[in-house]
């Protein structure tokens, strides 16, 4: 099955002049897509009460019907939203746990999607020492909080030798099984070349479990899918769904139609989102280190490109240089919005959206806002908000 999705190989020099032409054929709606006059503006709104949050990393929902926000802060701890309140106290808090400083902390969190009833959560961190961990938590009964102790570790995976490139994307895909973005391990260029290894470490990869089985991992409390694309007799670690990435930096589903986008941190000139249709069986090579987005990273490696390029990118310009990667909107406030996968640069602080199928030339600037954008979420009705490094939570609204 994976050889139908592999490129075939080709002569390295005519790779590179292949790319290079695409690169030209690029250059042009990269610089057009950011000057591009639109009718539909993307503003940043806030409530005073969105400004007391220490270094928050996500935003996100429960889907238990609640309709609270819950805002990841990098030190280890959660804190919710309700009704525009803040509440008080920590829903979790889990510091004793935490390494966190510069990229590393509290990473991530996804809720299962039968939390209402059975209570679990997920959580994405760093320990002390750097190591990243994967665990599954419960909630008390009412939902409204989460002891450190009910902690059960599900993935281990070694991270010390580098402080950056941690990943720590967790999203539930319409299959019920949990997707883990995880970096390469940090350093420059990923000096290891471990996003290019099956079979090495989970590094530059994004794994795919069934968090709902047992018998697989280091702790027997999670299923490997039998659908995995090198579960079996093909060579990898079964826990891999797709290889070839430096840091994928926010993952999402279209909750409409199932399609998964990959943000995934370049090096030093591009920016890349990655997309795969619903129910896509995995096994991709996205490229890295062979490639940053659509140009060459390392001409020794080029013959091993990855299977597909970029679905959209956009260059290191005008103080462009690490992306965040949103979600498709698909609330009711904001017709307009609808179908277009919101995104931002951390550094810039501007806005992007890209159609529902569309590539790089259909990329479209909506905001230039100078704000520090950590990450994006949804709420359970599918309206979209923001949060940046320096505390504050906002509201993405469009006119």
């Amino acid at each position: 099955m994976h050889a139908t999705l592999r490129a075939p190989r080709r002569p390295l020099s005519t790779l590179i002049v292949a790319l290079l032409g695409l690169a030209l054929t690029l250059a042009a709606p990269l610089a057009a897509a950011a000057a591009a006059p639109s009718d539909l503006r993307i503003v940043l709104s806030q409530r005073a009460a969105y400004t007391r949050f220490d270094a928050p990393t996500q935003i996100t929902n429960a889907g238990d019907g609640t309709n609270r926000l819950f805002i990841v802060e990098r030190r280890g701890t959660v804190r919710v939203l309700k009704g525009g309140a803040l509440q008080s106290g920590y829903f979790l808090d889990i510091r004793s746990l935490v390494g966190d400083g510069g990229e590393r902390g509290l990473l991530g969190l996804a809720f299962h999607p039968k939390f209402e009833t059975n209570r679990r959560l997920f959580v994405y961190y760093t320990r002390n020492g750097g190591d990243i961990v994967v665990s599954r938590m419960t909630a008390n009964e009412a939902g409204t909080r989460v002891s450190s102790s009910t902690a059960r570790p599900l993935l281990l995976i070694e991270h010390s030798a580098a402080s950056n490139h941690n990943g720590g994307s967790l999203a539930f895909g319409p299959n019920g099984y949990l997707y883990i973005g995880v970096g390469d391990g940090g350093g420059g260029g990923d000096p290891e070349r471990d996003a290019q290894s099956k079979t090495r470490n989970f590094l530059g990869k994004i794994l795919r479990i069934n968090v709902d089985g047992t018998g697989s991992g280091p702790f027997d409390r999670y299923a490997v899918p039998r659908s995995n694309p090198f579960s079996g007799s093909t060579p990898g670690l079964g826990e891999i769904w797709a290889f070839g990435l430096r840091n994928p930096w926010r993952t999402s589903f279209d909750r409409e139609t199932g399609r998964f986008y990959i943000a995934d941190v370049g090096q030093d000139r591009r920016e890349e989102i990655d997309r795969e249709p619903s129910g896509f069986a995995g096994g991709r090579n996205y490229g890295w280190n062979a490639m940053e987005g659509t140009t060459c990273y390392d001409a020794s490696q080029c013959p091993k490109v990855g299977d597909v390029l970029p679905a959209a990118e956009y260059a290191h310009v005008d103080g462009n240089c690490s992306i965040t990667g949103g979600y498709v909107y698909r609330g009711s406030a904001y017709p307009k919005l609808d179908g277009q996968y919101v995104f931002a640069d951390f550094c810039s602080g501007r806005i992007w959206t890209l159609p529902q199928g569309g590539l790089t030339a259909d990329l479209v600037q909506r905001a230039d806002t100078g704000e520090l954008i950590s990450s994006f979420g949804e709420s359970e009705g599918g309206e979209l908000y923001a949060v940046t490094i320096d505390g504050k939570v906002f509201r993405i609204t469009a006119s």
